[in-house]
């Protein structure tokens, strides 16, 4: 066999080595890595910046290169076998073969493991030969790279690595598979995708659960609900609850009594604000997009018939993405605690069937409601607030008076009810709940 031709090939099957270890290397390189080799003094890496500024022209250069080398080689290495072997089939076949080997392990595998495990250290070594190279070729890699989009259907070549969001979802697993990245940073990053298919009326409070005020009560009545409610923020209604006509902030109640309290006999509409609207159907990443530039914290949702469905706050947006917000005072509390008497603290979300055990009953049911809290609120005929009070009947004749207790959590919504049995409701709290 030829000793030239056989020399040639092997120094053009290294050059493919090369180009296939520049090409692995600069896949894994970003701009972000390429800045900060800038900021550390690295060598070499200002070229390296250059190269990932334009990622796509130099690994196009590396693709040619690799391409024109390994069709080289196999050119010389079928010449060679022809020469050796009286019989062109028997030639070809070894040539295949030596070359289906050497492209596999040679420029397949070897140099783009290297490639993958010291991509910083490759992609700097590789920009010191593809910046000259990229300007000597000039024109030639995206020529062909147009031709080959010519003839290809589809959108042509991309300029990221990522066809679609799913292969970004799947690196983003394996960064958090080798430690790159906590678990709770992949949840955070793959929150962030779902929150572009996600619609408003999955994440706002709904109606049913809105404090509201009227609008022909007065500040000072809506101050109290404020801070018994502890919501800075209240929907203003009008004509029936389905009709919100505005918001009224504490800061603006506040103010306006601070000025002058005899602010607090006027009407809450003189100091609410106008309420932003949206569809339930709008994308919640673009309406947080809209708040941010609006400096608009909460919005009333509107469903497709016109009525009111909720309300959300940037916060509702923003908990899709970092999970729960809760604060100091929030903790975890048994679903029963026992105070003696037949009193008992129960959670809101605490069955009612359970609660009728606890008097009991072997079967206490309802068909409106399943929580504590729900019959609570049925009891009431609104969202029960701290200190709201009222008396519910059992099957068997007796009487409990349940009160909602403290507000917990950024929704203040209430965790926990006293249950106390018998006993009248206090009048004066009923008197004040009845005026909010």
């Amino acid at each position: 066999m030829s000793l030239p031709l056989v020399s040639g090939a092997i120094a053009l099957v290294v050059v493919a080595w090369l180009a296939a270890c520049a090409e692995a290397g600069l896949a894994r390189v970003s701009s972000f890595r390429a800045e900060e080799a800038v900021r550390s003094g690295r060598r070499g890496s200002a070229k390296l910046a250059q190269v990932a500024a334009d990622p796509t022209r130099y690994l196009n250069v590396a693709l040619l290169v690799r391409v024109v080398c390994e069709m080289a080689a196999a050119s010389l290495v079928t010449y060679a076998c022809l020469q050796e072997f009286d019989g062109t089939a028997e030639a070809l076949l070894v040539a295949i073969a030596v070359m289906v080997l050497v492209s596999y392990v040679a420029v397949g595998v070897s140099p783009r493991t290297i490639g993958r495990q010291h991509p910083l250290n490759t992609a700097t070594a590789a920009a010191y030969v593809l910046v000259p190279l990229a300007r000597i070729m000039g024109p030639i890699p995206p020529l062909l790279i147009l031709i080959g989009n010519a003839l290809t259907p589809g959108k042509g070549f991309r300029r990221g690595p990522f066809a679609s969001e799913a292969e970004l979802r799947a690196l983003v697993d394996l960064a958090e598979k080798e430690s790159l990245i906590e678990d709770e940073e992949r949840r955070m990053v793959h929150s962030v995708f779902e929150l572009g298919d996600t619609l408003v009326r999955e994440v706002m409070v709904p109606r049913t659960d809105l404090v509201v005020i009227e609008r022909y009560k007065t500040i000072r009545q809506a101050l109290t609900l404020a801070l018994r409610s502890g919501f800075s923020r209240i929907p203003v209604t009008g004509e029936s609850e389905d009709d919100i006509v505005g918001i009224v902030y504490l800061k603006d109640l506040v103010r306006k009594t601070h000025i002058s309290r005899d602010a607090e006999s006027e009407l809450v509409s003189t100091a609410m604000r106008p309420a932003a609207f949206v569809p339930d159907t709008k994308n919640a990443g673009d309406l947080l997009r809209e708040m941010q530039q609006e400096r608009n914290h909460v919005a009333v949702v509107i469903d497709e018939y016109g009525g009111t469905a909720g309300i959300v706050t940037i916060e509702d947006i923003l908990e899709e993405i970092v999970g729960e917000i809760t604060d100091e005072y929030d903790r975890e509390l048994p679903p029963v605690e026992e105070l003696g008497d037949d009193r008992y603290r129960v959670t809101a979300r605490l069955d009612i069937t359970d609660l009728g055990e606890l008097y009991g009953l072997d079967e206490y049911d309802d068909e409106d409601v399943e929580t504590v809290g729900g019959l609570l609120a049925k009891a009431l005929g609104r969202v029960p607030i701290a200190g709201a009070s009222s008396m519910v009947g059992l099957p068997d004749g007796r009487e409990l008076r349940l009160t909602a207790e403290a507000a917990a959590g950024r929704r203040n919504k209430i965790v926990t009810v006293l249950v106390e049995p018998l006993g009248p409701v206090d009048p004066v709290a009923e008197e004040e709940a009845k005026a909010e």
